[in-house]
């Protein structure tokens, strides 16, 4: 059996991490599925999804983290070629990756204790996000 529900949601962009797991949760309930694997998926190339434990210390950390591995303040090709500015979104989005898989076993989603899924917005503006829910199994 395969599920899928699109899951809407608006953002402030420049790293905006939003926990998305109460929605995703929702999504595993709808299912009605109680073995099998969530694909959780974003369409576009300056967004992320992850895990992490949503707390506002190791948010910023994250958020100084990807500053110095893709700093927002130097110039990238991408800048040059369409004049948006948001090179550092796209890198960023680019080592963080679009989607993620999390087993589901007996109904529930196998997250660790303090593990939450968050969307992470790069992009340089405020945007409206579609984030895709997938759950297949039985």
């Amino acid at each position: 059996m395969t599920f899928t529900e699109t899951v809407s949601i608006s953002t402030k962009g420049f790293g905006d991490i939003i926990d998305i797991t109460p929605r995703v949760l929702s999504c595993v309930k709808n299912a009605g599925i109680a073995e099998g694997l969530t694909t959780i998926f974003c369409p576009g190339s300056t967004g992320a999804l992850t895990t992490i434990e949503y707390e506002p210390g190791v948010l910023r950390d994250l958020h100084e983290a990807l500053e110095k591995i893709a700093p927002s303040d130097v110039e990238y090709h991408h800048n040059a070629r369409w004049g948006d500015g948001n090179g550092f979104s796209h890198v960023r989005a680019a080592l963080m990756k679009p989607s993620l898989s999390i087993p589901l076993v007996a109904g529930r989603l196998t997250l660790g204790t303090w593990q939450q899924i968050v969307f992470i917005d790069f992009d340089n503006r405020a945007r409206k996000r579609d984030i895709v829910v997938q759950i297949i199994g039985e």
